[in-house]
C-alpha cells in the first residue's frame, strides 16, 4: 500500500510538469509574426517580447495563431494574443514593444494657415516613431502640395491632421465634366454647387439643369464614371 501511495504521489507531481508549455516556441512564433507585421515600416525596426511564465500550466502546443488588438498601432507598447491551435486549446496575452527609428517631418519655418506646403518648408528629425503621434508624417510626398489647416510654428513635427488637400473646385465655378465608360469619354461643362478638395464628391449642374455627381480632380475637372 505504501508503495502504491508513493507511486500515485509521484504521478501527481509529474503531471503538472508535463502540462507546462515551453515558452521558447511561443516566443519564436511571436518573433516570426512581428517580423512579418513590421515589413515595410520606415527606418530601423526592433522589438522586445515580454516574459512568458515558465510555470504556466498550459498544455503543450505545436501550432499558434497570433493577433494584435483591432486598431492597434504597428509600433509602440501593446499586447499580442497567442492562440493555441492544437493539439490543446488555450490563449494567452504577451506584452511586446516595437521600436521604429526613422526620420520624421518637421516644419523648418512658420507655415501660415491656408499656405501650400513646399519642399522648402520641410526638414527631418530622427526619432522613435513609437514615442510620437500615430499619424506623424515620414514621407515628404504626403505633405508637399497640401495646405496647412492651422498655423504651424517652426520646428513642429508634422501630423497628417495638420494638413488638408487643396480646394481645387469652388462653388459657382465653371468646370469641365468628363464622363467615362468602357472605351469612351464624353466632356461637358457645368457649374459646381459646392467647394471640393481633390478626391471629394462634388455636384455639378449642367446647362440642361440636370445635376450630376463626380470626383474632383487635381486639375479642377470632375470625373464621372459609369
Amino acid at each position: 500500500m505504501r508503495i502504491v501511495l508513493g507511486l500515485v504521489a509521484c504521478c501527481l507531481l509529474v503531471l503538472p510538469a508535463l502540462a507546462r508549455q515551453d515558452p521558447a516556441p511561443v516566443r519564436k512564433a511571436i518573433d516570426h509574426w512581428l517580423g512579418l507585421q513590421t515589413q515595410g515600416l520606415p527606418g530601423q525596426v526592433s522589438w522586445e517580447i515580454g516574459a512568458i511564465d515558465p510555470d504556466n500550466q498550459l498544455a503543450p502546443c505545436t501550432r499558434f495563431d497570433i493577433r494584435r488588438p483591432a486598431g492597434a498601432r504597428p509600433w509602440g507598447r501593446s499586447n499580442v494574443t497567442v492562440h493555441c491551435l492544437g493539439p490543446a486549446a488555450w490563449r494567452i496575452h504577451v506584452a511586446v514593444q516595437v521600436r521604429v527609428q526613422a526620420d520624421y517631418l518637421i516644419s523648418v519655418r512658420p507655415i501660415a494657415q491656408g499656405q501650400v506646403v513646399t519642399h522648402d518648408d520641410l526638414g527631418a528629425e530622427p526619432g522613435d516613431l513609437a514615442e510620437l503621434p500615430g499619424n506623424i508624417l515620414t514621407d515628404a510626398a504626403a505633405a508637399v502640395g497640401r495646405v496647412a489647416a492651422a498655423p504651424i510654428p517652426a520646428g513642429r513635427p508634422l501630423r497628417a491632421d495638420m494638413l488638408r488637400a487643396q480646394t481645387v473646385i469652388r462653388q459657382g465655378q465653371s468646370v469641365r465634366l468628363v464622363s467615362r465608360g468602357p472605351g469612351f469619354a464624353v466632356v461637358n461643362e457645368g457649374r459646381a454647387l459646392a467647394n471640393a478638395q481633390e478626391g471629394q464628391i462634388v455636384q455639378i449642374r449642367l446647362d440642361s439643369g440636370r445635376v450630376v455627381s463626380g470626383v474632383a480632380q487635381a486639375d479642377g475637372s470632375v470625373d464621372v464614371g459609369f
